[in-house]
């Protein structure tokens, strides 16, 4: 059985579009690691993110290919392989990933204090 999105895009609003983009656990991650435009395979991505389960990497994957923000190339070669590349149309979101990024790094102490208690 194929996976779909449970929450519809809402086109009616461009925050919720921007969200339904890249709200997803590990797709600002994904993101992020893809950002210098050097291709990688999927073994990689699962490497530089190992808290990630494998089959919600691959979902998220899918998902920003199907948006557009990555690009998935195949290699017709035995063993097949496949590497991924942030498009032109995604790297306009790394500039929201490096304010969520600097937002975190501002705002550490007061959210350490909070969940370091509870870890």
């Amino acid at each position: 059985m194929a996976y779909e999105k449970k929450i519809p895009v809402d086109l009616n609003c461009p925050l919720r579009l921007t969200m339904s983009l890249l709200g997803s656990k590990w797709k600002s991650c994904i993101l992020d690691e893809l950002r210098s435009g050097t291709p990688m395979r999927p073994n990689e991505i699962h490497k530089c993110l190992p808290e990630a389960a494998p089959r919600v990497l691959d979902i998220q994957l899918k998902e920003l290919v199907e948006d557009g923000l990555v690009e998935k190339t195949i290699f017709a070669e035995l063993p097949p392989r496949s590497e991924y590349k942030i498009t032109p149309l995604g790297c306009t979101l790394i500039p929201i990933i490096d304010q969520m990024l600097q937002w975190g790094t501002d705002h550490f102490d007061i959210f350490e204090r909070k969940y370091a208690k509870k870890n």
